[in-house]
């Protein structure tokens, strides 16, 4: 493990902490998850980006082709 110091607004640290209480965790857990949350959503942009990098139209319409057209159940309509 690492260990950073970090300078917060007081008015971010008196969130964080009452944050911290409210989900009953240390402020350092809630931060850490905080982070591992923000780099999860970087990480998933950066993946999606790549895969869209690597679509192929045609291959895509093909697929869709041999998609049936039928109405949707009544339980899967929106």
């Amino acid at each position: 493990m690492s260990t950073i110091s970090v300078r917060l607004p007081n008015y971010l640290h008196e969130t964080l902490r009452e944050l911290a209480q409210e989900e009953q965790v240390s402020i350092n857990q809630l931060i850490v998850l905080a982070i591992a949350e923000k780099v999860s959503a970087l990480k998933a942009e950066e993946y999606l980006t790549q895969r869209v990098a690597r679509g192929n139209r045609a291959k895509f319409e093909a697929a869709m082709a041999k998609v049936a057209d039928v109405e949707p159940e009544e339980h899967d309509r929106l």
